[in-house]
């Protein structure tokens, strides 16, 4: 059973990364023409285009996007403590544990990908790929901030290592 419940959780996880990449990619204005962005448009379409019909954008961020994050979220935090526990978690625990999951899912996420991009750029810097590509778009406005208070030392940004540092920091606070 420990095994299903496993694989379900990790599944639903990837769901919700899955949604968690559509939404932030929106918010950074992510290049949508590249093809792992439209890969996860694809991914998404099935849910955030029926929600899209019921909820507008709100500036720059598309509701319907936000709500499918939050719902992807909302089913495997429910799903995985009713196979863990063979009952269904109260509401109010559930909206709490769904809202803190995918903040901290939104955190791990940027943290995994600030160490990928920083790895690219080490290990091939200088060339472009749709991962870099997607990466950089996700990366940037969060190391940019940090590249004009903290200068590149011999040749080295330690941006991504001082953003690392942070959202670790929020995801202890939070957790």
């Amino acid at each position: 059973m420990n095994a299903l419940i496993f694989i379900v959780d990790s599944l639903l996880s990837l769901a919700v990364y899955v949604f968690l990449l559509r939404l932030l990619l929106q918010l950074s204005r992510g290049d949508f023409r590249n093809p792992l962005s439209q890969a996860i448009v694809k991914l998404t379409n099935w849910l955030v285009l029926p929600l899209r019909k019921v909820l507008p954008p709100i500036g720059r961020v598309d509701t319907a996007s936000l709500v499918a994050v939050y719902a992807a979220q909302l089913a495997a935090v429910g799903l995985v403590f009713l196979m863990s526990t063979g009952i269904a978690m109260p509401v109010t625990d559930l909206l709490w544990w769904a809202l803190k999951k995918t903040v901290v899912s939104t955190l791990q996420l940027y943290t995994v990908a600030i160490v990928v991009y920083a790895l690219l750029s080490l290990v091939a810097p200088g060339t472009y790929s749709p991962a870099v590509g997607l990466l950089q778009s996700l990366c940037e406005p969060l190391l940019h901030p940090v590249r004009r208070v903290l200068p590149v030392l011999g040749g080295l940004d330690f941006s991504p290592l001082v953003v690392i540092l942070a959202l670790q920091a929020l995801v202890r606070l939070i957790v």
